[in-house]
């Protein structure tokens, strides 16, 4: 053996090591506690107490039984999947508008983006204030205009797409940006040939953009659905998942039964399939949109 080959074998060898800080962590960090809440959903703890009970399959029976639970993953596939939407769509529109020749372009962008900054939580009080229905902006305007006032956070119907379009304020910034590079990373030869043959604006996003900007689609699109499905600062500050459990997501679900009724077990379970239902949807949507991304 070459001693540029052997050296190359030793400097291969020694870099693994760089990694066990980053195994450790996430070992330590993420699969410990997630291997142990399977565990505990296997159980009768309440959260507190040393002793506890393993009661095998019961927890998820009454998982699979309890109405609240399909409410709650009902939420929580209208705030994922709706804000995935809603997310895509206007952050593509701010990034089509912002990849044009237009002035203000620098403190639009940071305009838009300047809500990702902000804690979910202190975001949710800011827009709490303007829905109250007590003193808040909204009511003010409608009584000054002679109409009623509306209690938006308290009815069930209506503070669901609050928490929605919310949520969609804060993070479109974040698809904005990843459709913005993807945009300028096509080439402008593309669009000059499309004029050439006479093609209109519209069969040019269709058949040159949307194509060529399947990667951020992916990218966006996964990011999304993750980020929505395990929504939780928003929904405490803006309704606590009221009324009863009206605008509860599994997230703050899970929040209710741990610190409120002191059933650990069960918020165990319902984690679990939350932890699922991220998954399905997440990978699903991943192996889609790769498959619809084209090389440039």
């Amino acid at each position: 053996m070459s001693l540029r080959k052997k050296s190359k074998i030793e400097t291969n060898s020694s870099l693994w090591w760089m990694y066990v800080p980053a195994f450790i962590f996430v070992g330590f960090f993420i699969v410990y506690p997630f291997l142990d809440g399977i565990r505990i959903s296997f159980t009768n703890w309440n959260g507190f107490s040393q002793n506890y009970d393993f009661v095998g399959l019961q927890q998820y029976s009454r998982m699979l039984t309890d109405p609240d639970t399909w409410l709650v993953v009902r939420n929580t596939l209208l705030f994922g999947l709706g804000s995935t939407i809603f997310q895509n769509v206007v952050g593509l529109t701010y990034a089509l508008l912002l990849n044009q020749s237009i002035k203000f372009k620098a403190i639009t962008r940071t305009i838009v983006y300047l809500p990702v900054i902000i804690s979910p939580l202190i975001m949710g009080y800011i827009w709490y204030f303007f829905f109250a229905y007590q003193d808040g902006a909204l009511n003010d305007i409608l009584m000054a205009l002679g109409m009623d006032k509306i209690n938006a956070l308290g009815n069930p119907d209506l503070n669901i797409w609050i928490i929605v379009f919310v949520n969609t304020f804060q993070y479109v910034g974040i698809a904005m940006i990843i459709y913005l590079a993807g945009l300028q990373s096509i080439s402008k030869d593309f669009y000059e040939a499309a004029d050439i043959d006479g093609a209109t604006p519209f069969q040019q996003f269709k058949n040159i953009t949307l194509p060529l900007i399947m990667p951020s689609v992916t990218i966006n699109m996964v990011i999304n659905i993750i980020g929505g499905l395990k929504l939780f600062d928003v929904i405490i500050s803006l309704t606590g998942g009221g009324p009863g459990n009206a605008s509860q997501s599994m997230s703050t679900f899970m929040y209710t039964l741990y610190f409120s009724r002191q059933d650990a077990g069960y918020a165990a379970t319902q984690g679990v399939l939350m932890m699922v239902i991220i998954l399905v949807l997440s990978l699903a949507a991943l192996v889609y949109f790769r498959r619809q991304e084209v090389e440039a």
